[in-house]
Formats: structure tokens, C-alpha cells, sequence
């Protein structure tokens, strides 16, 4: 129930949409503000999808980019809200308000009016002038030479980022563009996270987000890094943060603006409702889950998974992708850290490893191909099939930051079978993340319950698994579309239907905690597996042996 101070006049016929832009489509759902009930969601698929062979006219790209293309945000708000809005029979004149989320940190060069430079005629042919996704890792080089010249120098915002800087994140991508296309770097007069590109064509004001800009953009205390510290990097890049970055922070659960016409006659709902300030799919997801306290950690399993969690205390996480004061909800730090690689390793099992004769058994069965090797799986215990993986197809985010690692896997002998290698990267997922539940743990900053949101819920082994590696008891956000949820709830409090995000969360989260618990005897089994997984771990990603960086570096040449 809602205490009457926690609501503001919140009538039971009153709704909000949050839309979640994921990495392969958008997905926008109907939310009734009083209890989060959620009457209707709709998706649409991103028309040129992930672009990481070749630009839309057949230009190859080179290895480990990954870019999209802005008008396929666009189509997502003129198709799945409307017909979400449809589907839920919710008349447009209910509706108080929008809200948004994106997976970060996910950059574009624009001009000063917002246009992407990829839209422009002379530019359609130039990879930098498109969507810098998430999982482009391209700037691996640029991203080793900041955390080099910032240990070096000293500077104090590192210690905040584990040490270490991302290839994901708005600095390293922006350098990779002035020194690849220096021309383009110049033409741009924004270099703008999606998550704040999307508001601005939403409300026509452009504000940076609070969680990105502290997240990925190494905003600390109030301020970037210094002009003599990029310039030094690059002579060319000493104003980048002045000519391109630096804008008034938005704070999240703030109001952006109030829809315009455009947005209007795009959606289908009403002009001048809330838009809500952007977000980060992972950290609206936590008040979405009820994670509203320290030590819930929320995992958001999909593609890849992020790791957030909110602490009254802070320490130095080795590792983690940041710590940002308020960066998931006011008054506590809020911290990140994440696996670059978790439902695309399984994804690319299947697509490139299920025999014919598995998918004829699956179809026979009327399965799946994921939930035919999950069901062979699960009957196996824990350690008969004799391997051990690493999940690094897409590099290691944490808590080795080092897109420039690869997977590895031990343990193949010709009886090893699909099912085999399939549950092994299951179990290297859940290795990962005991990895980085560890370092927190070893840093002062206690992970007490898991939390898992995202679609990767529905395979009930994987959930068993990670609470059997991670010794924790595993809650389930109660919602299908988890980030979409948070972004709607943040729009209520934009469109002050609420005083705050922990009164929203009260009012609107949901999640099942403890719905799977770790099993004593499967725990001790995987703590054996675990341990061979940490020296496979240290032994290649920690220096010992540099053999994926050098087959990297063959291959790039092997590709120019």
C-alpha cells in the first residue's frame, strides 16, 4: 500500500510510458502510476540492428565496432508506443508523462540542433558518423592511454572508476574519433550520449544526465578532467570537454521538459506532458526491483549484464565501472560493474555450434534451441562435463577492464558434447559475477542478496546456478520489461506524481525475493570449479600470459 504522503494526487486512472532502447530494439510499456500495474508493452526492432561488418551501403568495418543508426530510436517511439497505448486501451489524455532509458554508454556526434552526423549526405559513408553502441570496443588503445596518463599523473577522479577506464565509455570513443577522422571530430559540435540525444527529440531540450555523465563521462565532485590533462593526451583534444561535452546535468527523476508536437504526433500522446531526464537501463532497473536499500544488488541479464547496487558506504572497488554519489538514487553512492558478454555468448553458441541433428530432436520436442541444451543440461551435475570457460567473447568489463581479452575454454575431449559446452558458459556467466560480488565484498562494500532482472530470468537452471556459485539467496524482479518499468516510474516523479524515487519504488516496484537458494552441496561443488576458473582468470588476464592481446594485435593486422 502507498502511504498518502508518498503520493501526490496519483488517481488509479492515471499512467506513464517508459520506453527501454535496448540493443537490438525498443520496447515501450503502459504503467498505471498508483501501483505499477503494467497494462501493456509492445516492442520494435531496430531495422539495421547492430552494425559490426559493414556501414548500411556495404562499407566493411574493422574488427570489435559496433555501431547504429539514430532513426532507428525514432521508429521505436512512432511504432511501440502507439501500440502499446493500444494495446492498453489507455486513452492518450491519461497519460502525465515519459520516461526513457538506454544502454550506456551509447555516443553520437551531432551539430548544435541535434542532427546526427551520420543523417548528413556528405557523411553517410563515414563509420565514426554513426551511433558508437555500447559494445563498440574499438578505442581499446585510447581507453589504456587515459588510465595510463591518469595513474601517472595522479589524478584523483581514477580511483572512482576501479582504476581503470573503459573502452565503452564517452572518453575513449571521442579520442578514437579526433585522432581516425579528425575532420568529423571538428564538424562535431555535441558529442551526446543517446540516452540524452533521445530526451532532446522527445521535450527539444538538451540536458546531460546525471548517471551517465558521472558513470561514463568521469563527471566527479562537479567537474571533468582538466584541459591540461585531455590535452595532453592529444593536443587536440584539450577542449573537447568545453567545445563539445559540457552541459547543464540533469538530475534523474527531474523533468526534462514538456513533450513537443513532434514527440506528440510520433507517439500519440499528449503535447507538454513530463519527459522525463535520461537514464541508464541498469540503474532505472533498481528501484524497478525495489533495490532501494544498501547491499541489494541488481543484475540486469541480457545481452550483457550490468551490476548495480546503492551503498551508504564508499570505497575503491577494483574494477567496477564507477561510483557516483546520487547515481542511482539520492542521498547513497551508487555503484556499477558489469560482464561486456552474457546472453550474446550463449546467442553465439547456438548460432554457430547446434548441430543439425540437435535442432531436429529440439523441434520434435517443441523446444527451442537454448531450451533444448538447457533441459540436456540440467540433468547433468555439477563438474561431469570436465570444463571450465571464461566469458570474455566480448572482453572483460569487470573486474579486469580489458575489452582486449578473449574466451577461453578447457576441458574439450571428443565426448564432449553441445549440451557440455553450453552449460559451461552458463557456469562462466555465474563465475563472472562471484568475481565481481568478491571485489565488492573485499572492499568494505557487502553484496547481501542478488537481484536478477532481465529476460535471462526465464531460464530457471542459469538462476540456480548463480545462486549456487554466488552462495546468495536469488531474488526475481517481477516484471518483464524491468528497464521500461524504471523509466516509467521515473516519469511519474518527473510528473510529480510522486516526491521521490524510493516512494515510487514502494509504490510501483516489484520483485520476489529469495526465489531461488543457493543448495549447500552444489555450492561446495562449484566452489572447486570457481577456483580453477580465478587461475585461468589471473594466469591470462592479469599478465601472466599475454597470448589474447597478441593473437588480437595478429588479427588486426591479418584485417587491414
Amino acid at each position: 500500500m502507498v502511504n498518502a504522503e508518498n503520493r501526490r494526487e496519483a488517481r488509479p486512472d492515471t499512467y506513464v510510458v517508459g520506453v527501454d532502447f535496448g540493443t537490438l530494439s525498443g520496447r515501450a510499456v503502459v504503467v498505471r502510476v498508483s501501483d505499477g500495474a503494467e497494462l501493456a508493452a509492445a516492442e520494435h526492432p531496430y531495422t539495421h540492428a547492430v552494425l559490426d561488418r559493414r556501414l548500411p551501403d556495404g562499407i566493411p568495418l574493422p574488427p570489435d565496432w559496433a555501431l547504429q543508426v539514430p532513426s532507428d530510436y525514432i521508429d521505436v517511439l512512432r511504432n511501440a508506443v502507439p501500440q502499446a497505448l493500444a494495446d492498453a486501451g489507455v486513452r492518450p489524455e491519461q497519460v502525465i508523462g515519459i520516461g526513457t532509458d538506454f544502454t550506456a554508454c551509447t555516443v553520437l556526434p551531432v551539430l548544435g540542433d541535434g542532427t546526427p552526423l551520420c543523417e548528413l549526405p556528405e557523411y553517410t559513408a563515414r563509420p565514426h558518423a554513426y551511433v558508437k553502441l555500447w559494445r563498440h570496443h574499438a578505442a581499446q588503445a585510447q581507453a589504456d592511454r587515459i588510465t595510463e596518463l591518469a595513474a601517472a599523473r595522479k589524478e584523483p577522479w581514477l580511483a572512482r572508476y576501479g582504476g581503470k577506464i573503459s573502452s565503452e565509455w564517452e572518453f575513449a570513443k571521442a579520442l578514437q574519433l579526433l585522432e581516425e577522422d579528425p575532420e568529423l571530430y571538428d564538424r562535431t559540435e555535441r558529442w551526446i550520449e543517446a540516452a540524452d540525444w533521445i530526451v532532446w527529440r522527445l521535450c527539444g531540450t538538451y540536458l546531460r544526465n546525471a548517471c551517465t555523465a558521472g558513470y561514463k563521462g568521469q563527471y566527479q565532485d562537479g567537474g571533468y578532467p582538466s584541459r591540461d590533462y585531455l590535452a595532453s593526451l592529444n593536443p587536440g583534444f584539450g577542449d573537447f570537454v568545453t567545445d563539445k561535452l559540457d552541459h547543464p546535468i540533469g538530475q534523474l527523476g527531474a523533468r526534462a521538459g514538456g513533450l513537443t508536437a513532434e514527440a506528440a504526433a510520433w507517439t500519440g500522446l499528449p503535447e507538454g506532458i513530463a519527459v522525463c531526464v535520461g537514464n541508464v537501463d541498469a540503474h532505472v532497473t533498481a528501484p524497478a526491483a525495489t533495490a532501494v536499500e544498501p547491499g541489494r544488488m541488481v543484475a540486469i541479464m541480457g545481452t550483457s549484464t550490468c551490476h548495480v547496487m546503492s551503498s551508504d558506504q564508499w570505497a575503491e572497488v577494483p574494477g567496477m565501472c564507477g561510483v557516483v554519489d546520487g547515481g542511482i538514487l539520492p542521498g547513497l553512492w551508487g555503484y556499477e560493474a558489469g560482464q561486456s558478454g552474457v546472453g550474446d555468448i550463449f546467442g553465439w553458441f547456438v548460432r554457430t555450434s547446434f548441430p543439425a541433428s540437435y535442432a531436429e530432436q529440439a523441434a520434435a520436442l517443441g523446444r527451442d534451441p537454448h531450451e533444448h541444451l538447457t533441459a540436456l543440461a540440467a540433468e547433468q551435475k555439477v563438474g561431469e562435463h570436465g570444463l571450465i570457460a571464461l566469458d570474455w567473447q566480448s572482453g572483460n568489463r569487470s573486474v579486469l577492464v580489458d575489452h582486449d581479452l578473449s574466451g577461453l575454454l578447457v576441458g574439450l575431449t571428443l565426448s564432449t558434447g553441445p549440451e557440455d559446452v553450453y552449460r559451461a558458459l552458463l557456469e562462466a556467466t555465474a563465475f563472472g559475477t562471484r568475481t565481481i560480488i568478491e571485489a565488492f565484498t573485499a572492499s568494505g562494500v557487502p553484496v547481501r542478496e542478488l537481484i536478477i532482472a532481465g529476460g535471462l530470468t526465464k531460464n530457471a537452471l542459469l538462476m540456480q546456478i548463480y545462486a549456487d556459485v554466488t552462495r546468495l539467496p536469488l531474488g526475481v524482479i517481477d516484471s518483464a520489461q524491468g528497464p521500461a518499468l524504471g523509466a516509467a516510474m521515473h516519469a511519474a516523479v518527473a510528473a510529480d506524481a510522486y516526491p521521490d524515487i524510493r516512494a515510487a519504488a514502494h509504490a510501483m516496484g516489484k520483485a520476489r525475493p529469495a526465489v531461488y537458494l543457493p543448495d549447500p552441496d552444489r555450492a561446495v561443488a562449484y566452489d572447486r570449479l570457481y577456483a580453477e576458473y580465478r587461475l585461468l582468470h589471473d594466469h591470462f588476464g592479469r599478465g601472466a600470459n599475454e597470448v589474447m592481446h597478441r593473437l588480437r594485435r595478429i588479427r588486426a593486422q591479418a584485417s587491414a
